[in-house]
Protein backbone atom coordinates (compact mmCIF):
# COMPACT_ATOMS: atom_id res chain seq x y z
CA UNK A 1 0.00 0.00 0.00
CA UNK A 2 1.35 3.41 -1.09
CA UNK A 3 2.57 5.64 2.34
CA UNK A 4 0.71 8.80 3.13
CA UNK A 5 3.14 11.36 2.30
CA UNK A 6 4.18 14.15 4.97
CA UNK A 7 2.89 16.94 2.71
CA UNK A 8 2.99 19.76 5.58
CA UNK A 9 7.00 18.91 6.42
CA UNK A 10 8.14 22.10 4.28
CA UNK A 11 10.55 22.82 7.45
CA UNK A 12 12.46 19.96 6.41
CA UNK A 13 13.06 21.45 2.76
CA UNK A 14 16.09 23.41 3.94
CA UNK A 15 17.47 23.38 0.38
CA UNK A 16 14.90 24.75 -1.36
CA UNK A 17 14.39 27.82 1.00
CA UNK A 18 17.78 28.71 1.35
CA UNK A 19 18.06 28.53 -1.97
CA UNK A 20 15.06 31.23 -2.33
CA UNK A 21 15.31 33.97 0.04
CA UNK A 22 13.58 36.80 -1.25
CA UNK A 23 10.13 37.58 -1.41
CA UNK A 24 9.03 38.06 -5.11
CA UNK A 25 5.92 39.69 -6.41
CA UNK A 26 3.52 37.08 -7.78
CA UNK A 27 1.24 37.57 -11.20
CA UNK A 28 -0.65 34.97 -11.22
CA UNK A 29 -2.41 34.36 -14.80
CA UNK A 30 -5.38 32.11 -14.79
CA UNK A 31 -7.28 31.27 -17.72
CA UNK A 32 -10.56 30.15 -18.61
CA UNK A 33 -11.49 26.61 -20.60
CA UNK A 34 -7.82 26.89 -22.31
CA UNK A 35 -6.42 24.04 -22.65
CA UNK A 36 -2.77 21.95 -22.93
CA UNK A 37 -3.02 22.21 -26.63
CA UNK A 38 -4.43 25.89 -27.40
CA UNK A 39 -0.75 27.00 -27.32
CA UNK A 40 2.07 27.56 -30.26
CA UNK A 41 4.35 26.12 -27.75
CA UNK A 42 2.74 23.47 -27.36
CA UNK A 43 2.44 22.34 -30.79
CA UNK A 44 -0.69 23.76 -32.28
CA UNK A 45 -0.50 23.74 -35.69
CA UNK A 46 -1.99 27.58 -36.38
CA UNK A 47 -2.71 29.28 -33.11
CA UNK A 48 -0.61 32.22 -32.76
CA UNK A 49 0.81 32.71 -29.05
CA UNK A 50 3.92 34.48 -29.50
CA UNK A 51 4.52 36.60 -25.77
CA UNK A 52 3.10 33.03 -24.08
CA UNK A 53 5.51 31.28 -26.44
CA UNK A 54 8.03 33.29 -24.77
CA UNK A 55 7.38 33.10 -21.81
CA UNK A 56 7.33 29.37 -22.11
CA UNK A 57 10.99 29.57 -22.92
CA UNK A 58 12.49 31.89 -20.54
CA UNK A 59 10.04 29.95 -17.96
CA UNK A 60 10.40 26.48 -15.65
CA UNK A 61 7.43 24.18 -16.86
CA UNK A 62 5.61 21.39 -15.25
CA UNK A 63 5.05 18.98 -17.93
CA UNK A 64 2.63 16.71 -15.75
CA UNK A 65 0.36 19.05 -14.29
CA UNK A 66 -3.06 17.99 -13.92
CA UNK A 67 -6.00 20.56 -12.66
CA UNK A 68 -10.11 19.49 -12.19
CA UNK A 69 -12.08 18.75 -14.88
CA UNK A 70 -14.07 22.06 -14.90
CA UNK A 71 -13.51 25.35 -13.13
CA UNK A 72 -15.09 26.45 -10.11
CA UNK A 73 -13.34 22.58 -8.66
CA UNK A 74 -9.49 23.93 -9.91
CA UNK A 75 -10.43 27.77 -8.25
CA UNK A 76 -11.26 25.85 -4.96
CA UNK A 77 -7.81 24.04 -4.94
CA UNK A 78 -5.79 27.17 -6.01
CA UNK A 79 -7.28 28.92 -3.12
CA UNK A 80 -7.28 26.27 -0.49
CA UNK A 81 -4.65 24.06 -1.54
CA UNK A 82 -7.19 21.41 -0.49
CA UNK A 83 -8.95 18.40 -2.71
CA UNK A 84 -12.20 20.96 -4.27
CA UNK A 85 -14.74 18.05 -2.53
CA UNK A 86 -12.80 18.42 0.82
CA UNK A 87 -13.86 22.48 0.81
CA UNK A 88 -17.47 21.55 -0.69
CA UNK A 89 -17.11 22.44 -4.23
CA UNK A 90 -18.66 19.79 -6.25
CA UNK A 91 -19.86 21.91 -9.42
CA UNK A 92 -19.84 25.18 -10.62
CA UNK A 93 -23.69 26.29 -10.07
CA UNK A 94 -26.54 25.64 -7.49
CA UNK A 95 -24.60 26.77 -4.89
CA UNK A 96 -22.13 24.02 -4.63
CA UNK A 97 -19.35 26.67 -6.03
CA UNK A 98 -19.33 27.96 -2.68
CA UNK A 99 -16.06 27.17 -1.16
CA UNK A 100 -16.16 26.43 2.91
CA UNK A 101 -15.75 29.20 4.90
CA UNK A 102 -13.59 27.10 7.11
CA UNK A 103 -10.72 27.46 4.73
CA UNK A 104 -8.03 29.25 4.70
CA UNK A 105 -7.18 31.10 1.48
CA UNK A 106 -3.80 31.42 -0.17
CA UNK A 107 -4.24 35.13 -0.41
CA UNK A 108 -5.00 35.26 3.42
CA UNK A 109 -1.74 33.80 4.13
CA UNK A 110 0.34 35.90 1.76
CA UNK A 111 -1.66 39.24 2.75
CA UNK A 112 -0.38 37.65 6.49
CA UNK A 113 3.40 37.48 5.07
CA UNK A 114 3.08 41.32 4.15
CA UNK A 115 1.78 41.31 0.46
CA UNK A 116 -0.57 43.17 -1.07
CA UNK A 117 -3.50 41.49 -2.44
CA UNK A 118 -5.63 42.00 -5.52
CA UNK A 119 -8.05 39.86 -7.81
CA UNK A 120 -9.06 41.27 -11.67
CA UNK A 121 -12.04 38.97 -13.62
CA UNK A 122 -13.16 35.51 -12.38
CA UNK A 123 -13.98 34.26 -9.08
CA UNK A 124 -16.35 31.53 -9.11
CA UNK A 125 -16.55 30.69 -5.04
CA UNK A 126 -20.04 32.14 -4.19
CA UNK A 127 -21.32 35.42 -5.04
CA UNK A 128 -22.49 36.36 -1.09
CA UNK A 129 -20.51 38.92 0.40
CA UNK A 130 -19.08 36.16 2.85
CA UNK A 131 -17.68 34.33 0.17
CA UNK A 132 -16.82 37.19 -1.90
CA UNK A 133 -12.72 37.62 -2.25
CA UNK A 134 -12.95 40.86 -0.34
CA UNK A 135 -14.21 38.70 2.66
CA UNK A 136 -10.76 36.34 2.28
CA UNK A 137 -7.95 37.96 2.16
CA UNK A 138 -7.89 40.05 -1.21
CA UNK A 139 -7.42 43.84 -0.50
CA UNK A 140 -8.03 44.84 -4.48
CA UNK A 141 -11.46 43.41 -6.14
CA UNK A 142 -12.46 43.77 -9.77
CA UNK A 143 -14.29 40.95 -10.28
CA UNK A 144 -17.59 40.00 -12.24
CA UNK A 145 -20.53 37.40 -10.72
CA UNK A 146 -21.29 33.52 -11.63
CA UNK A 147 -18.87 31.77 -13.35
CA UNK A 148 -18.79 33.90 -16.59
CA UNK A 149 -19.59 37.35 -17.55
CA UNK A 150 -23.34 37.96 -17.95
CA UNK A 151 -24.10 34.40 -16.32
CA UNK A 152 -26.77 33.91 -14.30
CA UNK A 153 -28.41 30.47 -12.38
CA UNK A 154 -30.79 29.52 -9.60
CA UNK A 155 -29.64 30.47 -6.52
CA UNK A 156 -27.02 33.64 -6.03
CA UNK A 157 -25.13 33.50 -8.67
CA UNK A 158 -26.43 36.32 -11.47
CA UNK A 159 -24.27 38.65 -12.46
CA UNK A 160 -25.12 42.80 -12.87
CA UNK A 161 -28.27 43.40 -15.44
CA UNK A 162 -26.74 44.55 -18.82
CA UNK A 163 -23.07 43.19 -18.34
CA UNK A 164 -21.31 41.96 -21.99
CA UNK A 165 -17.82 40.69 -22.92
CA UNK A 166 -17.68 43.69 -24.87
CA UNK A 167 -17.60 46.98 -22.10
CA UNK A 168 -18.37 44.76 -18.87
CA UNK A 169 -20.09 46.06 -15.84
CA UNK A 170 -17.35 45.20 -13.19
CA UNK A 171 -17.52 45.47 -9.39
CA UNK A 172 -14.62 47.11 -7.90
CA UNK A 173 -14.32 47.07 -4.64
CA UNK A 174 -18.11 46.82 -3.83
CA UNK A 175 -19.01 49.35 -6.36
CA UNK A 176 -19.84 48.90 -9.57
CA UNK A 177 -18.47 50.72 -13.36
CA UNK A 178 -18.95 50.60 -16.54
CA UNK A 179 -15.96 49.93 -18.67
CA UNK A 180 -15.42 50.54 -21.96
CA UNK A 181 -13.00 47.92 -23.22
CA UNK A 182 -13.41 43.64 -24.23
CA UNK A 183 -13.38 42.25 -21.32
CA UNK A 184 -9.77 40.77 -20.71
CA UNK A 185 -8.17 43.85 -22.07
CA UNK A 186 -10.08 45.42 -18.82
CA UNK A 187 -8.82 43.06 -16.32
CA UNK A 188 -5.23 42.73 -17.37
CA UNK A 189 -5.60 47.06 -17.92
CA UNK A 190 -7.21 47.44 -14.33
CA UNK A 191 -4.27 44.94 -12.58
CA UNK A 192 -1.48 46.76 -14.49
CA UNK A 193 -3.37 50.17 -12.51
CA UNK A 194 -2.80 48.39 -9.31
CA UNK A 195 0.58 46.84 -9.55
CA UNK A 196 2.46 50.20 -10.62
CA UNK A 197 0.80 51.50 -7.85
CA UNK A 198 1.78 49.25 -5.41
CA UNK A 199 5.69 48.94 -7.11
CA UNK A 200 5.79 52.70 -5.86
CA UNK A 201 4.91 51.45 -2.06
CA UNK A 202 7.98 48.50 -2.20
CA UNK A 203 5.89 46.16 -0.59
CA UNK A 204 5.36 42.71 -2.46
CA UNK A 205 2.49 41.90 -4.07
CA UNK A 206 0.18 39.11 -5.40
CA UNK A 207 -1.93 39.79 -8.77
CA UNK A 208 -4.26 37.29 -9.31
CA UNK A 209 -5.32 37.94 -13.02
CA UNK A 210 -8.25 35.63 -13.48
CA UNK A 211 -9.46 35.27 -16.64
CA UNK A 212 -12.98 34.48 -17.82
CA UNK A 213 -11.80 33.68 -21.82
CA UNK A 214 -11.96 31.63 -23.73
CA UNK A 215 -15.01 30.37 -22.37
CA UNK A 216 -18.02 30.62 -23.98
CA UNK A 217 -19.30 32.48 -25.90
CA UNK A 218 -16.91 32.54 -28.28
CA UNK A 219 -17.03 36.02 -28.55
CA UNK A 220 -13.78 38.43 -29.19
CA UNK A 221 -12.90 41.38 -31.43
CA UNK A 222 -12.96 41.27 -34.98
CA UNK A 223 -9.12 41.94 -35.18
CA UNK A 224 -8.16 38.73 -33.56
CA UNK A 225 -11.10 36.53 -34.76
CA UNK A 226 -10.07 37.53 -38.68
CA UNK A 227 -6.71 36.17 -38.02
CA UNK A 228 -8.28 32.03 -38.12
CA UNK A 229 -11.37 33.12 -40.11
CA UNK A 230 -9.82 31.59 -43.21
CA UNK A 231 -8.88 27.74 -41.14
CA UNK A 232 -12.26 26.61 -41.04
CA UNK A 233 -14.33 26.00 -44.49
CA UNK A 234 -17.81 26.70 -42.37
CA UNK A 235 -16.26 30.39 -42.47
CA UNK A 236 -15.06 32.65 -40.03
CA UNK A 237 -17.03 35.42 -41.31
CA UNK A 238 -16.93 38.46 -38.73
CA UNK A 239 -19.28 40.90 -39.01
CA UNK A 240 -19.22 44.42 -37.51
CA UNK A 241 -16.00 47.06 -37.55
CA UNK A 242 -14.98 45.78 -34.02
CA UNK A 243 -16.86 42.48 -32.42
CA UNK A 244 -16.61 38.71 -33.74
CA UNK A 245 -19.65 37.08 -32.65
CA UNK A 246 -18.99 33.29 -33.66
CA UNK A 247 -20.30 32.98 -36.96
CA UNK A 248 -17.64 29.93 -37.40
CA UNK A 249 -18.93 27.50 -35.14
CA UNK A 250 -16.96 29.55 -32.73
CA UNK A 251 -13.65 28.53 -33.36
CA UNK A 252 -12.36 31.33 -35.15
CA UNK A 253 -13.17 33.57 -32.34
CA UNK A 254 -11.89 31.11 -29.75
CA UNK A 255 -8.89 31.35 -30.80
CA UNK A 256 -8.83 35.22 -31.35
CA UNK A 257 -9.71 35.68 -27.72
CA UNK A 258 -6.83 33.34 -26.90
CA UNK A 259 -4.45 35.52 -29.52
CA UNK A 260 -6.05 38.41 -27.16
CA UNK A 261 -4.90 36.99 -23.66
CA UNK A 262 -1.75 36.97 -25.80
CA UNK A 263 -1.48 40.12 -26.65
CA UNK A 264 -1.93 41.15 -23.17
CA UNK A 265 0.58 38.97 -21.50
CA UNK A 266 3.33 40.92 -23.58
CA UNK A 267 2.01 44.19 -22.44
CA UNK A 268 2.31 43.00 -19.11
CA UNK A 269 5.86 41.61 -19.16
CA UNK A 270 6.80 44.75 -21.20
CA UNK A 271 5.77 47.27 -18.42
CA UNK A 272 7.14 45.24 -15.28
CA UNK A 273 10.42 45.63 -17.32
CA UNK A 274 9.57 49.28 -18.08
CA UNK A 275 9.09 49.59 -14.12
CA UNK A 276 12.25 47.78 -13.43
CA UNK A 277 10.31 44.45 -11.69
CA UNK A 278 10.06 42.06 -13.74
CA UNK A 279 13.15 40.20 -12.73
CA UNK A 280 11.55 40.47 -9.11
CA UNK A 281 8.53 39.29 -10.20
CA UNK A 282 7.25 35.71 -10.15
CA UNK A 283 4.72 34.99 -13.40
CA UNK A 284 2.57 32.26 -13.52
CA UNK A 285 -0.09 30.75 -16.56
CA UNK A 286 -1.73 28.05 -15.70
CA UNK A 287 -5.35 27.49 -17.32
CA UNK A 288 -8.16 25.67 -15.11
CA UNK A 289 -9.00 22.67 -17.54
CA UNK A 290 -9.15 20.70 -20.38
CA UNK A 291 -10.28 22.81 -23.70
CA UNK A 292 -13.63 23.18 -24.51
CA UNK A 293 -13.24 23.83 -27.53
CA UNK A 294 -9.95 23.44 -28.94
CA UNK A 295 -9.29 19.60 -29.36
CA UNK A 296 -11.16 18.47 -32.22
CA UNK A 297 -8.11 21.18 -34.04
CA UNK A 298 -5.09 19.98 -31.64
CA UNK A 299 -4.89 18.16 -27.98
CA UNK A 300 -1.24 17.30 -28.02
CA UNK A 301 -1.96 13.66 -27.93
CA UNK A 302 -4.55 13.43 -25.23
CA UNK A 303 -8.10 11.64 -25.07
CA UNK A 304 -10.66 13.89 -23.46
CA UNK A 305 -11.52 17.79 -23.06
CA UNK A 306 -13.28 19.90 -20.18
CA UNK A 307 -15.38 18.19 -17.58
CA UNK A 308 -13.99 14.07 -19.09
CA UNK A 309 -11.43 12.63 -16.47
CA UNK A 310 -9.04 11.58 -19.57
CA UNK A 311 -6.01 13.42 -19.65
CA UNK A 312 -7.30 16.16 -21.97
CA UNK A 313 -9.95 17.10 -19.39
CA UNK A 314 -7.24 17.83 -16.51
CA UNK A 315 -3.25 18.36 -18.09
CA UNK A 316 -2.71 22.08 -18.49
CA UNK A 317 0.08 24.27 -19.09
CA UNK A 318 2.32 25.69 -16.01
CA UNK A 319 4.77 28.09 -16.48
CA UNK A 320 6.74 29.89 -13.78
CA UNK A 321 9.06 32.54 -14.81
CA UNK A 322 11.25 33.93 -12.50
CA UNK A 323 14.88 34.54 -14.01
CA UNK A 324 16.43 35.19 -10.74
CA UNK A 325 15.74 31.86 -9.25
CA UNK A 326 13.62 29.71 -11.82
CA UNK A 327 16.06 27.88 -14.73
CA UNK A 328 15.00 29.31 -18.12
CA UNK A 329 13.97 26.19 -20.50
CA UNK A 330 13.64 23.81 -17.72
CA UNK A 331 10.86 21.01 -18.16
CA UNK A 332 9.85 19.25 -14.65
CA UNK A 333 7.75 16.09 -15.46
CA UNK A 334 6.92 14.61 -12.11
CA UNK A 335 3.19 14.35 -11.35
CA UNK A 336 2.01 17.33 -9.74
CA UNK A 337 -1.36 19.33 -8.87
CA UNK A 338 -3.35 22.12 -8.55
CA UNK A 339 -3.54 22.37 -4.75
CA UNK A 340 0.51 22.35 -5.09
CA UNK A 341 0.40 25.80 -6.07
CA UNK A 342 -0.97 26.90 -2.62
CA UNK A 343 2.30 25.40 -0.16
CA UNK A 344 4.42 26.95 -2.95
CA UNK A 345 3.93 30.16 -3.09
CA UNK A 346 3.45 30.73 1.06
CA UNK A 347 7.19 28.71 1.36
CA UNK A 348 8.04 31.37 -1.69
CA UNK A 349 6.45 34.34 0.97
CA UNK A 350 8.25 32.89 3.50
CA UNK A 351 4.79 32.79 5.02
CA UNK A 352 2.98 29.94 7.69
CA UNK A 353 1.60 27.20 5.78
CA UNK A 354 -1.47 25.75 7.19
CA UNK A 355 -1.47 22.64 8.24
CA UNK A 356 -3.62 19.34 6.56
CA UNK A 357 -2.99 20.50 3.01
CA UNK A 358 -3.68 18.33 0.59
CA UNK A 359 -0.44 20.02 -1.50
CA UNK A 360 3.20 20.06 -1.40
CA UNK A 361 5.62 22.64 -2.18
CA UNK A 362 6.85 22.55 -5.80
CA UNK A 363 10.02 24.22 -4.61
CA UNK A 364 12.06 21.28 -4.78
CA UNK A 365 11.48 20.33 -8.34
CA UNK A 366 11.89 23.53 -9.65
CA UNK A 367 15.67 23.47 -7.41
CA UNK A 368 16.58 19.68 -8.73
CA UNK A 369 14.00 17.56 -11.03
CA UNK A 370 15.63 14.46 -9.82
CA UNK A 371 14.65 15.32 -6.49
CA UNK A 372 12.78 12.65 -4.45
CA UNK A 373 9.11 13.48 -4.74
CA UNK A 374 7.09 10.61 -3.04
CA UNK A 375 4.56 9.35 -5.23
CA UNK A 376 0.94 9.92 -4.12
CA UNK A 377 -2.26 9.24 -5.08
CA UNK A 378 -4.41 12.18 -6.68
CA UNK A 379 -7.86 11.74 -7.22
CA UNK A 380 -9.84 13.58 -9.77
CA UNK A 381 -13.45 13.34 -10.04
CA UNK A 382 -15.98 15.36 -12.85
CA UNK A 383 -18.72 15.59 -9.46
CA UNK A 384 -21.40 17.76 -11.06
CA UNK A 385 -23.88 14.99 -10.29
CA UNK A 386 -27.63 16.39 -10.74
CA UNK A 387 -29.10 15.33 -7.10
CA UNK A 388 -26.88 12.56 -5.14
CA UNK A 389 -23.34 12.19 -5.69
CA UNK A 390 -22.20 9.84 -8.33
CA UNK A 391 -19.44 8.09 -6.69
CA UNK A 392 -18.21 6.09 -9.32
CA UNK A 393 -19.22 7.88 -12.48
CA UNK A 394 -16.54 10.22 -14.18
CA UNK A 395 -13.67 9.78 -12.08
CA UNK A 396 -9.72 9.01 -12.00
CA UNK A 397 -7.09 7.71 -9.94
CA UNK A 398 -3.65 8.94 -10.88
CA UNK A 399 0.00 8.24 -9.70
CA UNK A 400 3.25 8.66 -11.73
CA UNK A 401 2.94 5.79 -13.78
CA UNK A 402 -1.01 4.44 -13.56
CA UNK A 403 -4.26 6.15 -14.51
CA UNK A 404 -7.45 4.47 -13.61
CA UNK A 405 -10.41 6.09 -15.37
CA UNK A 406 -14.14 4.89 -14.25
CA UNK A 407 -12.55 2.22 -11.87
CA UNK A 408 -12.63 0.00 -15.74
CA UNK A 409 -9.62 1.69 -17.50
CA UNK A 410 -6.11 1.25 -16.48
CA UNK A 411 -3.39 3.26 -18.44
CA UNK A 412 -0.05 3.17 -18.21
CA UNK A 413 0.59 7.19 -19.17
CA UNK A 414 3.90 7.00 -19.52
CA UNK A 415 3.81 4.79 -22.81
CA UNK A 416 0.62 5.92 -23.57
CA UNK A 417 -0.56 9.48 -23.42
CA UNK A 418 -3.66 9.37 -25.30
CA UNK A 419 -5.04 6.14 -23.10
CA UNK A 420 -6.00 3.86 -25.93
CA UNK A 421 -4.70 0.67 -24.51
CA UNK A 422 -6.77 -0.55 -21.10
CA UNK A 423 -4.37 -2.88 -19.51
CA UNK A 424 -7.39 -3.41 -16.43
CA UNK A 425 -7.12 -7.06 -17.04
CA UNK A 426 -3.56 -7.29 -17.36
CA UNK A 427 -3.10 -5.77 -13.84
CA UNK A 428 -5.96 -6.32 -11.93
CA UNK A 429 -3.69 -5.59 -8.59
CA UNK A 430 -3.19 -2.21 -9.53
CA UNK A 431 -6.90 -1.70 -10.16
CA UNK A 432 -7.06 -3.06 -6.82
CA UNK A 433 -4.60 -1.02 -5.10
CA UNK A 434 -5.97 2.01 -7.04
CA UNK A 435 -9.63 1.76 -5.96
CA UNK A 436 -9.01 0.79 -2.57
CA UNK A 437 -7.13 4.13 -1.83
CA UNK A 438 -10.26 5.60 -3.75
CA UNK A 439 -12.53 4.71 -1.33
CA UNK A 440 -10.29 5.37 1.84
CA UNK A 441 -10.72 9.08 0.01
CA UNK A 442 -13.85 9.25 -0.50
CA UNK A 443 -15.11 8.28 2.98
CA UNK A 444 -13.15 10.95 4.20
CA UNK A 445 -14.08 13.43 1.78
CA UNK A 446 -17.95 12.39 2.01
CA UNK A 447 -18.58 14.24 5.28
CA UNK A 448 -16.73 17.80 3.83
CA UNK A 449 -19.42 18.06 1.12
CA UNK A 450 -21.30 20.90 2.72
CA UNK A 451 -22.96 22.13 -0.31
CA UNK A 452 -24.97 19.08 -1.02
CA UNK A 453 -29.28 19.66 -0.93
CA UNK A 454 -28.22 23.79 -0.21
CA UNK A 455 -31.10 25.69 -1.21
CA UNK A 456 -31.15 27.88 -4.25
CA UNK A 457 -34.00 30.08 -3.01
CA UNK A 458 -31.43 33.02 -1.90
CA UNK A 459 -30.79 36.33 -3.10
CA UNK A 460 -28.83 37.28 -5.88
CA UNK A 461 -26.19 40.17 -4.68
CA UNK A 462 -24.97 41.53 -7.38
CA UNK A 463 -27.79 41.86 -8.89
CA UNK A 464 -29.75 43.85 -6.04
CA UNK A 465 -26.69 45.69 -5.13
CA UNK A 466 -26.24 46.64 -8.84
CA UNK A 467 -29.91 48.01 -8.52
CA UNK A 468 -29.63 50.08 -5.78
CA UNK A 469 -26.04 51.80 -6.65
CA UNK A 470 -28.08 52.56 -10.58
CA UNK A 471 -30.97 53.94 -8.23
CA UNK A 472 -28.98 55.70 -5.94
CA UNK A 473 -25.75 56.91 -7.77
CA UNK A 474 -25.96 55.31 -10.81
CA UNK A 475 -23.12 53.48 -12.76
CA UNK A 476 -19.99 55.86 -12.98
CA UNK A 477 -18.03 54.86 -15.88
CA UNK A 478 -14.19 53.12 -15.33
CA UNK A 479 -10.97 55.15 -15.12
CA UNK A 480 -8.06 53.31 -14.97
CA UNK A 481 -4.68 55.14 -14.51
CA UNK A 482 -2.14 55.98 -17.37
CA UNK A 483 0.39 53.59 -17.59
Amino acid sequence: MMKRSNLIALSTLSLATSAIAEKPNIVFILTDDQGYGDLACHGHPFLKTPNLDKMYAESTRFTDFHASPTCAPTRAALMSGMQPIKVGVTHTILERELMNLKNITIAQVLKKAGYSTGIFGKWHLGDEDEYQPFSRGFDECFTHAAGGIGQNFPGSQGDAPGTSYFAPIIRHNKKFVQTDDFCTNVFFRQALTWMKERKETGKPFFSYISLNAPHAPYLSLKEHSDLYKDKFKSGAKSKGKKKSKGKSGGFAEFYGMITNIDENVGLLMSKLDEWKILDDTLVIFMTDNGSAKGTTIYNAGMRGRKSEPYQGGTRVPLFLRWPKKFKAGLDIDRLTRHYDLFPTLAELAGAEVPSGLDGRSLLPLTQNPKAEWEDRYHFIHKTRWKKEPTKYEQFTVRNEKWRLVNGKELYDVDADIGETNNLAKQYPEVVKQMMNAFEKFWDEATPLMINEGRSTKVRKPYVEEFKKQKASIGIPKWDPAEL
